[in-house]
C-alpha cells in the first residue's frame, strides 16, 4: 500500500524546462549517432586538418582531419553509458542496503553506515587508480570506480528517507496484517521513497558525467580508439593556442549537459519539495 497523504507541490521554474529540453536534445543527438553521423571517423582527411568551424564542419576538425561534431556525438555515447552504468550500480546496490538498514537496524544498520563512511573516505579517483593498477585503465574501471562511490550515497539517502516511514500508520497496518519487515520494505516503503531516489539518481548522473570526463582526462577512463568527451578534451588541450575550438566545444558539451541535468533535477525537487544529497566524486 502506498502512502497517499498530501504533498507539497510547487511551480516548476522556467530554467528547469530549459534544462530538460537541452538534456533531451543532447541525448537525442547522441542516440542519432548510433545510426548516422555527419562523417566517418575511421576515414582520415589530412587535407582538412585543424579546420576552424565552417558550414562543412560546424565545430571544426582535429589534427587528423576528423570532424569534431561527429567525435562529440559518438563520444557522448561512451560518456552517457559509463554514467548510466555507474548510477545503476549505486542505485541497485545502495538502495537495498539502505532499506535493510532501516528495516532491521542494530548490527545491520551499523555495518551499512560504517561501510558507507569507509567508501566516502576514498574518492572515485582513488578507486580508479587502484583498479587501473590491477586491471588497467578503461571504461570498466571508470564504471566500477564511480559506481562504488555512488553506493553509499543511495544507501544513506534510502535509510534516511525510510526510517520515518516505519512509524507511519500504513506500515503499522501492514505489520498488523502479519507482513515481514522485508515485505513491508519492498512493498510499502520503497514505492513511497522511489521519487526521491529518482531525483537523486539524476544528480548522481550529472556527477558521474563529470567523474568520467575527469578520469578520461587523466588517462584512467575510456581508452583509444573509443572517444569520450573527457578524452577528446585531454587529447587536444595542447593545441588550445592553435585550434581553440578543439578544447572549447568538448568542454562546453560537458558543461551544458551537466548544467542541464542539474536544472531539470532541481525543478523536480522544487516541484515535490524533496531533499537531495549533493556529493562530489
Amino acid at each position: 500500500m502506498r502512502h497517499t497523504g498530501p504533498s507539497k507541490m510547487r511551480r516548476i521554474p522556467a530554467a528547469a524546462y530549459l534544462g530538460l529540453a537541452l538534456v533531451i536534445l543532447i541525448v537525442a543527438t547522441t542516440l542519432v549517432s548510433i545510426i548516422w553521423t555527419p562523417y566517418d571517423l575511421s576515414v582520415l582527411n589530412i587535407d582538412d586538418r585543424l579546420m576552424p568551424p565552417s558550414p562543412a564542419h560546424p565545430l571544426g576538425t582535429d589534427p587528423l582531419g576528423r570532424d569534431l561534431l561527429t567525435m562529440l556525438m559518438i563520444g557522448g555515447q561512451t560518456s552517457l553509458i559509463v554514467a548510466l552504468a555507474a548510477v545503476a550500480i549505486g542505485l541497485g546496490v545502495g538502495a537495498p542496503l539502505g532499506l535493510l538498514a532501516s528495516a532491521y537496524g542494530g548490527v545491520a544498520d551499523e555495518i551499512v553506515m560504517r561501510m558507507s563512511d569507509i567508501v566516502f573516505a576514498f574518492p572515485a579517483l582513488i578507486f580508479a587508480i587502484l583498479l587501473a593498477a590491477v586491471f588497467g585503465p578503461g571504461a570498466y574501471t571508470a564504471v566500477i570506480a564511480i559506481g562504488i562511490f555512488n553506493i553509499p550515497v543511495f544507501a544513506r539517502l534510502t535509510r534516511g528517507a525510510a526510517l520515518p516511514l516505519w512509524t507511519a500508520a500504513f506500515v503499522l497496518s501492514a505489520r498488523t496484517a502479519g507482513k515481514s519487515r522485508l515485505q513491508i520494505a519492498t512493498e510499502h516503503i520503497l514505492p513511497n521513497i522511489a521519487p526521491l531516489l529518482a531525483m537523486q539518481a539524476t544528480i548522481q548522473f550529472s556527477l558521474a558525467i563529470l567523474a568520467e570526463a575527469g578520469l578520461s582526462y587523466i588517462g584512467l577512463g575510456v581508452q583509444p580508439p573509443a572517444p569520450s568527451w573527457g578524452r577528446i578534451l585531454a587529447e587536444n588541450q595542447t593545441l588550445i593556442s592553435v585550434a581553440p575550438w578543439l578544447s572549447i566545444f568538448p568542454g562546453l558539451a560537458i558543461f551544458v549537459f551537466v548544467l542541464s541535468v542539474n536544472l531539470a533535477s532541481d525543478g523536480l525537487r522544487r516541484r515535490y519539495n524533496q531533499p537531495v544529497e549533493r556529493l562530489t566524486a
